[in-house]
């Protein structure tokens, strides 16, 4: 396995240009990122089980489409050592290993050539200092494709958004209009700068994410598109489960919702299991933070009851793609799960930088 480094950083984001459309996650994909975890605190002192998982995962991407790894200096040696020889290690300065929401967001213009986007990141509202490092990742991945990235003025994580592809974006009123993210923006301006940065017509908006969510709520804990006005979402039965409010509503409004395109959102329904414990530490497992690849679904699974009725519900959202359930729960410790951990680079020539 060879290693690169992405080092010191002489390389700066372009102004935005119009005519940009984020690809929808079930287009086709070059590869796929995914940061090797590094900071010993996100994961309560089970960093070695969470590394374990996370090579799960990379291995179960694999076997549809190419991952790189990128990895802090302080950790480089070890993916070569847990995964062999089969994937591309990137040495880059790291904060933490959730690339999904401070990785680049990739976009295609109107000849199909791919740039990348840098939005700012403050670690989900500050949360989580030091985070400099990570909020560079994108101008760095850019740099290593040869490829245009664009400063986009404006905070935003990965896992508070899903996109359709064809102008329809999905989050959360919790997240996106929390005041530690944009908070001299309005809902209006929002969407606007939606429009502008990632060729968004129309927003749908839920209410909230999963209770005590680090992320404030990020939308890949409780819905995500599946294909065009098809959106696979969070449900319970169960009147005690602490989230059976926030997702009756957000089903409620995805029943009266519909796209950019005016066609009504169909939702598959999916089961929210309640709150447990992993070794003394609280989660909320989920089945909708899992991963599109080519030609597959790699979902997080947790040991439990619910994990198979789960995969059912997902070979009926996806098919054709195989569906491949990862076991999650020292990922999940961390605040997260596939989705939160990856980040797709859609196929196509690269955008040259100018």
């Amino acid at each position: 396995m060879r290693t690169l480094k992405l080092g010191e950083l002489h390389y700066e984001a372009e102004l935005m240009t119009s005519g940009l459309r984020m690809p929808a996650e079930w287009s086709t994909h070059a590869s796929c990122f995914v940061s090797w975890p590094c900071k010993e605190s996100t994961w309560h002192g089970h960093i070695d089980k969470s590394k374990a998982a996370y090579a799960r995962v990379i291995r179960a991407i694999g076997r549809f489409e190419p991952v790189t790894v990128l990895a802090d200096p302080s950790v480089v040696s070890e993916p070569h050592h847990v995964l062999g020889d089969d994937f591309k290690v990137l040495e880059m300065p790291l904060d933490d290993s959730w690339i999904r929401d401070n990785g680049p967001i990739f976009v295609k213009d109107e000849d199909g050539l791919v740039s990348a986007v840098k939005f700012r990141f403050n670690a989900w509202g500050g949360k989580y200092p030091p985070y400099d490092r990570d909020a560079s990742a994108p101008l760095r991945i850019a740099r290593h494709l040869g490829m245009r990235c664009h400063d986009a003025p404006m905070v935003l994580e990965g896992g508070s958004i899903s996109i359709d592809g064809e102008g329809t974006l999905l989050t959360t009123e919790q997240c996106l209009l929390n005041k530690n993210r944009n908070p001299q923006l309005s809902r209006d301006q929002i969407e606007q700068k939606l429009g502008e940065l990632l060729g968004v017509e129309k927003v749908i908006w839920l209410a909230e994410g999963v209770k005590d969510d680090i992320t404030d709520g990020h939308v890949d804990g409780v819905a995500t598109f599946a294909g065009p006005h098809l959106i696979v979402a969070s449900c319970t039965r169960d009147q005690t489960n602490p989230n059976f409010p926030n997702l009756q509503e957000n089903l409620e409004r995805l029943e009266s919702a519909t796209d950019a395109k005016g066609r009504s959102i169909e939702v598959i329904r999916i089961v929210q299991p309640r709150p447990r414990e992993v070794d003394g530490i609280h989660i909320t497992p989920g089945y909708t933070n899992h991963y599109i690849a080519n030609g597959g679904v790699v979902m997080p699974t947790y040991g439990i009851a619910e994990d198979r009725t789960a995969i059912d519900v997902l070979r009926r959202a996806y098919p054709g793609r195989v569906v491949v359930g990862v076991e999650c729960s020292y990922i999940e410790i961390g605040g997260g799960a596939v989705h939160c951990i990856t980040q797709q680079l859609p196929a196509g020539p690269p955008a040259s930088p100018r």
